[in-house]
């Protein structure tokens, strides 16, 4: 899995930062996370290619969704011809055709758009899904959680050769679940020598909020959390009334959430020439991986146990 910062500025854009998009590359399906104005010219810049399945929207305002019109003629430029699902929060199914067909534009291929509540799953894929999320901004909105089912626990080689199992087929069979008789008729239980299910992977975008207590429950020990920290503590008053976040504000999210990493996003532009001070203040709270995210950086994101994989 490896996620790209398309767009990482607040509601005006600076000359380093584009509006909010976010994009998550699983295993060759890519999902991607708002779509600021010049969103497509992002994914060119930064190699994430155009094949993306779904758009997941967190809410209506400009430097989230402008992108929106661009991005879509430019698929059909490139002769798409696979559908495209957008997901959005209550209320904003009847805008976001609007934007799919701005000017009157029609697609070449199909695109499909559907609400989503808070609590609801957004999209279920084979082996994972996105879950939309509380989150509390000035209108309608969603955060989104991509939340990996368990994986198989690890397979004892050694002891399954020791119980009598051939190698071969019966190794994965075992390993997927399945018991085995032998030819003796000795069945072995895939629990004799599989060990415990192991978590998959999970990550959080917040789209802009306020820091709540919902996204720690959602973000609980999630490999990557994503979060509005647009203010430093000076702008808190600033942050409370626009509904957003401070840096600390959303680290003290990251901490009680017990995330791996933790990013801060959507940096408002008054911290353009120096965004040290929104780490510097996310530090003092949040003692983990923590880092202000920058357009075009790309993270791959481990399993949580990889280290122990061989």
């Amino acid at each position: 899995m490896r996620a790209t910062f398309l767009g990482t500025g607040g509601a005006v854009p600076t000359t380093a930062r584009a509006p909010s998009a976010f994009l998550v590359n699983r295993d060759g399906e890519r999902l991607l996370f708002d779509c600021g104005e010049g969103t497509q010219r992002q994914m060119m810049r930064f190699g994430t290619g155009f094949g993306i399945s779904h758009l997941f929207v967190t809410h209506l305002h400009g430097d989230h969704i402008l992108g929106i019109p661009g991005l879509i003629q430019t698929l059909d430029f490139n002769e798409r011809d696979d559908s495209l699902a957008i997901h959005g929060p209550p209320g904003s199914k009847q805008h976001l055709k609007k934007l799919v067909h701005a000017g009157g534009y029609q697609p070449g291929f199909h695109v499909s758009v559907h609400e989503t509540r808070p609590g609801n799953v957004a999209y279920r894929g084979d082996d994972y899904e996105i879950r939309a999320f509380e989150t509390e901004h000035r209108t309608s909105s969603v955060g989104y959680a991509l939340v990996e089912d368990d994986r198989p626990g690890r397979f004892n080689r050694e002891k399954a050769e020791e119980l009598g199992v051939p190698v071969g087929p019966a190794f994965g069979r075992l390993h997927s679940g399945e018991d085995v008789e032998l030819e003796d008729g000795t069945v072995i239980k895939s629990e004799d020598v599989v060990g415990d299910p192991r978590p998959g992977r999970k990550v959080v975008y917040t789209g802009d909020t306020r820091p709540l207590d919902r996204t720690i429950e959602v973000a609980q020990d999630a490999d990557l959390l994503v979060h509005d920290a647009t203010f430093t503590d000076e702008e808190a008053e600033r942050a409370a009334k626009t509904a957003h976040s401070t840096a600390r504000e959303a680290a003290r999210v990251a901490r009680d959430a017990n995330v791996r990493r933790f990013a801060l996003t959507h940096i408002s532009a008054r911290y353009a020439a120096n965004p040290r001070p929104l780490l510097e203040q996310a530090k003092e709270v949040f003692d983990g991986e923590v880092f202000v995210a920058e357009d075009g950086q790309k993270l791959d994101i481990p399993y949580p146990d990889s280290d122990a994989d061989e």
